[in-house]
Parts: C-alpha cells; structure tokens; sequence
C-alpha cells in the first residue's frame, strides 16, 4: 500500500491539525500519535481524508510527539501483517505551535496617554468548570506582548513592551496614532512571534483634513465653484429672456 508523504503539522494556539497526501484510493488512513513518556494514541481511524485534529492527543504541550500514518487495507480485507506507515517530524507545542491574534477589547487616546487593552487568544483546551485556558494560562510569565505604535501617515514605528494586558504609552497629543498588537514568548529560538492583532488608529486630534485629504476638499471647491457659476450663467440667460418677452410685448402695444 502506498504510505503518507508531505506529513506536516499545523498549530495555532495549540488547535494542531496533521496534514498529508496523497488521498487514499481503495484503502483507509489510521494516525498514531506517540508521545516520549505517554501511551500511544490512536485518532481518525480508519479514514479516508488527509488530515486529522489531533488536539486532543497532545494535551502534554510540554512533551515532544511523533505521529504514525499508518496505511491500512479496506474495511472485510483479512490483514494480519503490520501495516505500512509514515513517520511525522517531531513536534513540541509548547515550543512549536504558532500564538495567534490578541484581540483589541479597548483604547483610548486622551491628552498624551494613549492606553490599550486586549485580551488573551484562548487555546481548545479547558478547564474543570468548563471554561477555556488561555495561551497566558499554559505560557504564564514565559508570555510577554509588543505594542508597536506610529504616528498617523507616519512610517516610523515605536514599540513597548508588557507582560500584563494593558498599555499606557505617552505620546504627542497633537497627532493621532495607529497600532496593534503581537505576543512574544522570548525562550523560543523559533516561532518567537505570534501573529499580529488588527491594525487600529485613534481619533483623538483628526481633523476633516486629516480624515478625508486635501483632494477631497479641491474636488468640493470645484463642485462648489461649477454650481455658482451654473447658476449665475443660468440667472443671466434667464433675465435676457424676460427683457426680451417684455421688449416684444411693448412692441406688439404700440403697433395696436
């Protein structure tokens, strides 16, 4: 039977996905996940699509794992030989699986403050009463977070650090800022940045030129100026075509 190739893993926030090729014809996949210190578990059996969500299986996120493809005949076929398989590269989570975005809850631009809170990216797994770790949760103090910020229509980017879920970075108070968001988790030597919150922009000193540009102000002007001339243009026609109604009328009066 033909075996699994391209074997990769997909993680973000710890939700990991196995993924291979190529699709099976007249047979079946089986994946095996195999930790250095757990038992061996088995998820998707028996299936016939080429990728498997093996979350649950890595819940150890400290532990190193390997995944097992294994190939297995079609359902009623007698097989009592080991079936062929493919091995996965070694993944660790808590050192591999990609941080995703924080999520903006709140800022404020007022006077030379400008203040920022967002929220943790929350992971698949759970807690006894039900609710949802967070990547603070699994990562504690190894989770730090960069804001970088820029003044509005500027290019020159600034950034801070925090270990909380909050900023408060002074600024210059006459110009407005955008920014986002990025976690960091400084003992990687890869995978050391998580990916990067919604880009945001306060509002705090903009003005209508700021907002809209000076183009739009030109094309109002000239909108503005062809309608006064319009109407003036169409107030002169207008007079003329009196002055000659009235002209003709009196003219009409002393013929009779």
């Amino acid at each position: 039977l033909p075996t699994a190739v391209n074997i990769t893993w997909s993680s973000i926030n710890f939700k990991t996905i196995l993924k291979w090729q190529p699709k099976p014809s007249d047979y079946f996949y089986t994946v095996e996940i195999h930790g250095q210190t757990s038992d061996t578990k088995k998820k998707c059996i028996l299936t016939t699509e080429t990728e498997c969500d093996v979350t649950e299986a890595l819940r150890n996120v400290k532990e190193t794992y390997t995944a097992h493809i294994l190939s297995v005949k079609s359902l009623g076929t007698d097989n009592f030989e080991e079936p062929p398989f493919a091995n996965s590269e070694k993944f660790t989570p808590y050192n591999q699986t990609i941080i995703g975005k924080p999520e903006i809850q709140h800022y404020t631009q007022k006077d030379s403050k400008l203040n920022v809170v967002f929220r943790d990216p929350l992971t698949p797994y759970m807690f006894p009463n039900g609710s949802f770790q967070s990547v603070r949760d699994i990562f504690k103090h190894d989770l730090e977070y960069k804001l970088y910020y820029w003044k509005d229509q500027s290019s020159g980017k600034k950034d801070a650090t925090t270990k909380s879920n909050t900023f408060e970075i002074r600024v210059d108070d006459t110009n407005n800022y955008c920014f986002y968001v990025q976690a960091i988790i400084p003992s990687r030597r890869e995978n050391r940045n998580g990916q990067e919150s919604v880009v945001l922009c306060t509002t705090a000193g903009r003005t209508l030129l700021d907002e809209y540009g000076a183009e739009v102000f030109i094309i109002i002007a000239a909108v503005a100026i062809a309608v006064i001339t319009l109407a003036v243009v169409l107030s002169v026609i207008l007079c003329k075509r009196k002055k000659a109604k009235t002209a003709r009328e009196k003219e009409l009066l002393n013929g009779v």
